[in-house]
């Protein structure tokens, strides 16, 4: 539990910064430079953890929608991850300390957050639905 409040804390900070909600006196790329390492870090554990739970009672979670919906979401909060990290983020000298960020940047933020609300909405789901 405490991995994914890590997790979500961390990438949420970042999310509300490029959407000029949060943090907006330090530049992006500082925000982003000393909070994804912690994101991954946690990322790990909740993974580790979340994979020895998952084997406890596998047949059960691989029918949960909760869980269905779930493993949905977290390859797409990745991918948005990944797009913003290797496409969007490479232009941010231009605007790194700009009151408004390019639309791609608050796009990556808004939808970082939707979809990782989703995943811890659709993981704390699971549980009540076995």
């Amino acid at each position: 539990m405490i991995a994914i409040a890590l997790v979500v804390g961390s990438i949420a900070t970042v999310d509300l910064r490029l959407l000029g909600l949060a943090a907006v006196r330090y530049p992006v790329s500082q925000v982003v430079r000393k909070l994804v390492p912690w994101t991954w870090a946690a990322f790990v554990v909740a993974a580790i953890t979340g994979l020895g739970m998952f084997v406890s009672r596998a047949s059960g979670y691989v029918i949960n929608p909760a869980f269905q919906i779930k493993l949905m979401l977290l390859p797409l909060a990745f991918l948005n991850m990944a797009y913003f990290q290797f496409k969007t983020f490479r232009g941010v000298a231009d605007w790194d300390t700009t009151e408004q960020l390019p639309l791609p940047a608050r796009v990556a933020g808004a939808a970082s957050l939707l979809l990782w609300a989703g995943v811890v909405f659709a993981g704390r789901w699971t549980g009540h639905i076995i």
